[in-house]
């Protein structure tokens, strides 16, 4: 079935003095059907976290333009952008007083099928109506105690440490890059990255039916409102970006 794509991308500064979060969407400059999503969660004190996640965005558009499908593989793209973001974020250190770090979720739709890349406790989850199909696995501590079945969901959102990563951009350790794919996808399929001050608040089916529910633009402000009424006056950064496949219109006979 032909399939278009209807994307948002949002954000809001939550109860933050500054938003280091960044996120993006963009097509490919010359080859059409080819689009990229992407985001950054900074983390560093002062403008520090702003500038990481910015270097996350800037390496995305550069890679993706000069992205030649045909001699590139769709993960080497993304795996170049993770990559060259860290380096740079790591090089920023010595030239300025900043320990910038960035969390990093990107996202490739290419001629019918979906590359992703993630490191850090930045998530990408692919719904299939109101079902999860994927969910990217968190880089933190409490990830790791949920995956060793020391810990539960609903503890890992309590537990004292769940902001403490095991790999991000801009650390001394080569950041952990995992990637998933998707070569059959269909309309009514959608798939959302957001950072930890959206997901926070949120089980997967909440997100999932929220998003099947409604365009992505009233989709994407529905989620926002109730995870600032749910944050209570403590929330973090939010960002997020949807896209949803939607069946292409009938030609006219």
């Amino acid at each position: 079935m032909a399939f278009s794509a209807e994307t948002c991308v949002a954000m809001h500064i939550g109860d933050r003095s500054e938003q280091q979060d960044r996120v993006e969407l963009f097509a490919h400059p010359k080859r059409p059907g080819i689009m990229m999503a992407v985001l950054a969660d900074g983390m560093g004190g002062h403008s520090g976290g702003a500038m990481a996640a910015e270097q996350v965005i800037i390496r995305a558009r550069q890679n993706l333009e000069a992205y030649a499908p045909l001699h590139e593989a769709p993960q080497e793209l993304l795996s170049s952008i993770i990559d060259e973001a860290h380096t740079v974020i790591k090089l920023t250190r010595f030239t300025s007083e900043k320990d910038p770090h960035s969390t990093a979720v990107a996202f490739l739709l290419q001629q019918g099928k979906a590359y992703w890349a993630h490191c850090g406790d930045s998530r990408l989850y692919y719904f299939r109506g109101t079902d999860t199909l994927s969910r990217s696995g968190d880089h933190s501590l409490v990830g790791e105690l949920v995956r060793k079945g020391r810990l539960d969901e609903s503890g890992a959102l309590k537990h004292p440490q769940r902001n403490v990563l095991l790999s991000c951009l801009g650390s001394e350790r080569e950041p952990r890059i995992e990637y998933g794919v998707s070569e059959g996808l269909d309309a009514g399929d959608s798939f959302l990255l957001c950072s930890d001050g959206l997901w926070a608040y949120f089980t997967d089916f909440e997100l999932a039916s929220t998003i099947h529910a409604h365009p992505s633009r009233a989709a994407a402000e529905s989620l926002i409102r109730i995870a600032r009424e749910r944050a209570g006056g403590g929330g973090d950064n939010i960002s997020l970006a949807i896209i949803k496949l939607v069946a292409a219109a009938s030609p006219a006979r």
